[in-house]
């Protein structure tokens, strides 16, 4: 979800292919998100093997990836941590919508509402800890590097970027900009035609890249200033501050310089600012991670998503070879940059 920063933005259409010898650090659960809601039979249901496992996620890392792997991209997943206590509030409320949708659901059931039924399967998605395990089972046998976050998973995915180990970050939310990501590249792994359920509609999505450097160019703003203006919106840590949009935030900051000064002149109540400031300026994030890309284990592979979870072996094989050439021109493209 995030903070909604999108009214204020300057973001680029753009071609992936325009990122080809990137390497991209991606915010695993945001990608896992979006792999499991788009990633769905025609009825809503997820992906599913004949032991009724659900298979969305593994879908989505393995011919999802590979495509932008087939397009130069270098992409290393980066996996959550333990939540902020700041964020449990933002979490108990997903709950709450995820159990309202489930009693729906049931209702929709009930009365043989079939477009009803497929609109709420899409919204009810549960990330499990065994999901996220068999990603990172799949990116080993994949010979793709992965990262695990101590703590949220777009911050050091965004800090990443910040001190040059990656050139971007694949993520579909705006607070990597506050977490320092210099590109966010949004769109990247789910683009094309994509069904608004909830309006029966289909819609063009573009991949797209938001740059933080020109943004608070543009704003005259420091990214210190960027996340006083997300928190008086509001942020997964805090609730921000009623009426106050992003376009009235900017004011005010461009006005007054600090949150304090909002604060003081608006006579606003935002409790704890100085922690959810702390938490996007001062990230918990670990250097202990290292990116390289080696060869991937086809045996693995075939075994565990054709023989365990009953994929096409007609399906993966080409793409085992599309992940071996990718991989071969990715390391060659790193020596020929080093020589």
């Amino acid at each position: 979800m995030g903070v909604n920063l999108e009214p204020i933005l300057i973001k680029h259409k753009t071609r992936i292919k325009d990122f080809s010898n990137s390497t991209v650090s991606v915010d695993g659960y945001n990608q896992l998100y979006q792999f499991l809601s788009g990633i769905r039979q025609p009825d809503g249901t997820p992906l599913m093997d004949m032991n009724g496992n659900v298979t969305s996620h593994l879908s989505g890392i393995f011919y999802r990836t590979i495509s932008l792997m087939e397009e130069g991209l270098k992409p290393v997943y980066v996996f959550d941590g333990k939540p902020s206590s700041l964020k449990l509030r933002t979490l108990e409320e997903r709950k709450a919508i995820k159990e309202n949708s489930e009693r729906e659901l049931e209702k929709a059931i009930m009365n043989s509402d079939r477009e009803k039924i497929a609109r709420l399967k899409r919204t009810i998605n549960h990330i499990t800890r065994d999901m996220v395990d068999e990603c990172k089972q799949l990116l080993t046998y994949m010979g793709l590097p992965f990262v695990q976050a101590p703590s949220e998973g777009e911050c050091q995915a965004s800090y990443m970027s910040s001190v040059g180990k990656v050139n971007a970050v694949i993520s579909q939310d705006y607070d990597c900009l506050m977490f320092g990501g210099k590109q966010v590249l949004r769109n990247f792994t789910i683009y094309g035609r994509r069904r608004v359920s909830s309006r029966n509609i289909y819609v063009t999505v573009d991949p797209e890249y938001i740059d933080l450097r020109e943004n608070l160019s543009n704003m005259n703003i420091s990214r210190s200033q960027l996340v006083d203006i997300g928190i008086l919106v509001g942020t997964d840590f805090n609730s921000g501050v009623e009426r106050v949009g992003p376009k009235t935030a900017l004011n005010l900051i461009q006005k007054y310089g600090t949150l304090e000064e909002v604060i003081r002149e608006k006579n606003y109540r935002i409790p704890m600012y100085e922690e959810v400031r702390k938490i996007f300026l001062e990230p918990e994030v670990t250097e202990d991670f290292n990116i390289s890309f080696t060869e991937p284990d086809e045996e693995k592979i075939y075994s565990f998503l054709c023989g365990r979870h009953n994929f096409s072996e007609n399906r993966v094989k080409p793409y085992v070879e599309k992940l071996k050439v990718s991989l071969q021109r990715g390391n060659q493209s790193s020596l020929d940059s080093f020589f």
